[in-house]
């Protein structure tokens, strides 16, 4: 599966090379362009009502991406839930759950009472598992249908505010603040939807859009999208400090200049590489596995093999909710990716808005 999905991401992000690769590039385009058209007719449905979209009562936030993958959503919704949590909001998070095998029409996997995750992350899947543990504070909530679990939440009263993850192109939803995230460097990848290309959507879908982020920017790189919808920037970082797999902490800054192996298992593992290497860490193996790979004692092994002249490995917090109970020779550090806001007035203008209107509920 992770070399199939390495195919993928070099045909549509480098351009098919060779005969076979352009006839298979062709036979995507065609495909693509079937999916452009479900995805047209999808929408003008919900544009004339044809297609119904829950009006929750209360107030309700959407992330999401018009591409798949890899435009760090985990980190912006983290982001989001510490600014709500800060100034006194009850946040809940729903998520679609993706590689979780819960039963029902949803499950809670952090109550919000400071327990962390409820249910493990084979159980609702990574991302909501991470969401959980980093807000214990917050209530995160998976459901296949996300209404059924924001109907929930209107009857118990518990929380001010809804944040959909990965909700751009959940329309069953009706949404106070839409926010989309895109890649600063190529916001619309090679231009194609699925599967010849990287876009759920096309470009004019950004329409619907409140707010867009771009994300891994550069201060020093001008914007590369022309857009009147109010946007943001912000890049990416690790974390000044690692943690060991089993506990204890110490610095990222201790790890440079001696030799790791750096494995990953999500949307665009070598951006995870670079920026270890940008922070000084030798990587004598760079290990990517497939998107939520869900890690057996085969990928441990193999671990193992690669890191035989390693000092350390290196992984990113993701991949590490799904390693509990692995054991390594080699010391096994988690990584954490953060985001800094470099233009980010539209954000906080948008933030505070969706803030007024929960304050001015609480005073009627």
């Amino acid at each position: 599966m992770a070399a199939l999905e390495s195919f993928h991401h070099r045909l549509v992000t480098d351009g098919p090379k060779g005969a076979a690769e352009r006839l298979i590039f062709a036979l995507l385009v065609l495909l693509s362009r079937c999916f452009a058209g479900l995805s047209w007719l999808r929408n003008l449905l919900y544009q004339k009502k044809l297609l119904p979209a829950y009006m929750a009562r209360l107030p309700v936030i959407s992330v999401g991406n018009l591409a798949v993958g890899g435009t760090g959503k985990t980190p912006v919704v983290d982001h989001l839930l510490g600014w709500f949590a800060a100034r006194g909001v009850k946040v809940a998070v729903i998520s679609r759950g993706y590689g979780g095998n819960f039963v029902g029409r949803f499950a809670m996997v952090s109550s919000g009472e400071g327990g962390g995750p409820l249910r493990p992350a084979s159980s609702c899947g990574d991302e909501p598992f991470l969401l959980a543990q980093r807000n214990p504070h917050s209530r995160v909530y998976v459901a296949r249908k996300r209404r059924h679990a924001l109907q929930h939440l209107e009857q118990t009263r518990l929380v001010d505010l809804v944040i959909l993850d990965d909700g751009f192109q959940h329309r069953q939803v009706a949404r106070d603040l839409d926010v989309v995230l895109l890649d600063d460097a190529r916001p619309y990848g090679n231009g194609y939807l699925l599967p010849a290309g990287i876009l759920r959507e096309g470009p004019s879908a950004l329409q619907r859009a409140d707010l867009l982020v771009l994300t891994r920017a550069e201060p020093s790189r001008p914007v590369s999208l022309v857009t009147s919808t109010p946007h943001c920037r912000c890049a990416h970082r690790l974390g000044a400090e690692v943690v060991a797999i089993g506990g204890g902490c110490r610095p990222l800054a201790e790890l440079r200049r001696r030799k790791g192996v750096a494995f990953a298992g999500i949307a665009d593992p070598g951006r995870f590489f670079e920026l270890l290497v940008v922070a000084g860490v030798e990587l004598v193996v760079r290990r990517p596995f497939a998107d939520h790979c869900s890690y057996t004692q085969r990928e441990i092994a193999m671990l193992e093999a690669d890191a035989a002249d390693a000092d350390f490995l290196l992984t990113t917090e993701k991949d590490a909710v799904k390693l509990a109970g692995f054991q390594f020779r080699k010391p096994c550090y988690i990584v954490k990716l953060e985001i800094d806001f470099f233009e980010g007035a539209a954000l906080d203008n948008a933030l505070y808005d969706i803030l007024g209107r929960i304050e001015h509920a609480q005073s009627q």
